[in-house]
């Protein structure tokens, strides 16, 4: 057959090729319906063609062309079934041409070797929406994602998250740090070389097919730091909110809080989307028993008066409280503590707005703390750093505390602290006297059951550590009388005690003389 070459092909801009037009376009439906319209370039010797996007560019169009002037037969393998099966589609070649050929050459995949999947994924991620249309990456993703699963590949790691090595570092000026070998499995480090995108679809399919969510979450945390190694700040940003959407669609228990804190750390100069910032927060809120003081100790964002960002800490405890966190006593009571802890460390911030710390003394439920003696001294070194709050301002700050859960003590050092307002040394002594109260109440119950005077004992000294100061006259005079009452209540325990003793005396006598007389009977 006489060939001409009458069609010049401008493929992408990259090269140009001089073909038949006949023989390409009884293959290519693309060009037929190009040619079958009427045009003035069909004056003209030579027709110029330019195709844009062309899948695979000019190596796919080379094959393309062998494959119209070999009478519709070429070689295929695992490395150009994809580009040609995209590029087929491109060209509209019909399911009788090309596509059925790369469509057989797919159903062998099973058999490709692993660089090959990963080789075609990337090819597929040049032209991914083409390569999503045709069903080739469904294909390919299938296969790489069926290989990962399968259990002789499986990683030996079995280390739970919270024992996790992560350790973050996503300043420009550095690389991530920490021991972060030891958990990579075996094809954490093939799939970094994938695009973003590619990724994404990747970990999708992971979850569609409910892979373990610890090693998911472990490879994103691993591509993280592979991404941000030698990226732009926008690509940054772009990655660590996908990063953080994927990881917000796994089990809660799957990312250590040390790592979510990583990522929030290192995004402090990222401009992530408020969806993405709030999904990390929550993420981090919900599990926040599971950290530590040191991981709360965030700088406050520029510009702001206070040293730490105290606005943060709330928004965690809220997502804390908001996600069944105080259904748990165990672990509301280990926030309760983290709490206290934080409020004594921003306490002595002489930025820190009253506002803002009634805020934090107040956010958790009162079953948070057994004793509120940490919450005293940490508002005791608030209002030593901040001398010039009203007395009404005061009064507002120690409404979070809840003086029957104080300690003796510090009922005692309240009762001197001229820092604070003096009612609130009433409210106090107030609060232990209705203990007392309780205290006596259960004792005269126990001396009904004929219980011993332990819990007597108890209520004395209790009564003497308190601090009865003269503005108090009344509850000192209430004091006094509780104590008269239970000195007499030991005396009439006392003679109790004697009259039973007697008659246990009496009675072993009786039977001494019972047990004497045994053997004259039997004589």
């Amino acid at each position: 057959m006489k060939m001409a070459c009458d069609l010049e092909v401008d493929v992408n801009g990259e090269e140009t090729f001089f073909v038949d037009k006949e023989i390409l376009s009884s293959f290519c439906g693309r060009l037929s319906e190009l040619f079958s319209k009427p045009s003035v370039m069909e004056t003209a010797k030579t027709l110029k063609v330019v195709l844009h996007e062309l899948p695979g560019g000019a190596e796919a169009f080379e094959l393309i062309t062998r494959f119209c002037y070999g009478g519709g037969r070429v070689k295929l393998n695992p490395t150009n079934t994809c580009i040609l099966h995209c590029a087929a589609h491109f060209m509209d070649m019909n399911k009788e041409g090309l596509i059925k050929e790369t469509e057989k050459s797919l159903e062998g995949i099973s058999y490709w070797m692993w660089t090959e999947v990963i080789h075609s994924l990337k090819q597929c991620q040049d032209f991914i929406l083409i390569a999503s249309s045709s069903g080739v990456l469904d294909k390919v993703l299938d296969s790489l994602v069926g290989r990962i699963a399968t259990p002789v590949d499986a990683s030996p790691t079995s280390s739970s998250p919270e024992s996790s090595g992560f350790r973050f570092s996503f300043d420009t000026r550095s690389t991530f740090s920490g021991k972060i070998g030891h958990y990579r499995t075996w094809w954490f480090e093939d799939l970094t070389s994938l695009s973003l995108q590619m990724v994404e679809k990747v970990v999708e399919l992971m979850i569609q097919r409910k892979f373990d969510h610890v090693s998911i979450g472990r490879f994103l945390l691993y591509y993280l730091k592979v991404s941000l190694a030698n990226s732009t700040p926008e690509e940054k940003r772009k990655t660590t909110e996908a990063v953080v959407d994927l990881l917000y669609s796994l089990d809660r228990s799957s990312v250590p809080c040390k790592s979510l804190f990583g990522i929030l750390r290192g995004s402090s100069s990222q401009n992530l989307s408020k969806l993405c910032r709030n999904r990390l927060e929550s993420m981090i809120g919900m599990h926040i028993d599971q950290v530590t003081l040191d991981n709360l100790l965030v700088p406050a964002p520029t510009g702001t008066e206070s040293l730490y960002d105290v606005n943060l800490v709330l928004r965690f405890l809220q997502f804390f409280l908001d996600n069944g966190g105080r259904k748990s006593v165990d672990r509301v009571k280990k926030v309760g503590s983290l709490t206290d802890l934080y409020l004594t460390e921003v306490a002595p911030d002489s930025g820190l707005k009253p506002l803002k710390f009634i805020a934090l003394a107040s956010i958790l439920p009162d079953e948070a703390r057994d004793c509120n003696d940490a919450l005293y001294r940490a508002i005791d070194m608030y209002l030593e750093v901040h001398t010039r709050l009203s007395e009404e301002e005061k009064m507002k700050i120690c409404c979070s505390i809840n003086y029957e859960k104080l300690s003796s003590e510090t009922c005692k050092h309240l009762a001197q602290n001229s820092k604070f307002p003096s009612r609130t040394a009433i409210q106090a002594l107030v609060s232990q006297h209705s203990k007392l109260k309780n205290l006596l109440k259960d004792t005269n119950n126990l001396r009904l059951l004929g219980k011993g005077s332990d819990s007597d004992e108890q209520i004395i000294l209790y009564a003497k550590k308190l601090d009865l100061s003269t503005e108090n006259e009344k509850l000192r005079a209430n004091l006094e009388g509780m104590q008269w009452k239970v000195m007499e209540l030991e005396k009439v325990c006392r003679k109790m005690q004697v009259k039973m003793a007697k008659m246990a005396k009496a009675k072993l006598r009786s039977n001494r003389k019972s047990s004497r007389s045994l053997p004259k009977l039997c004589s």
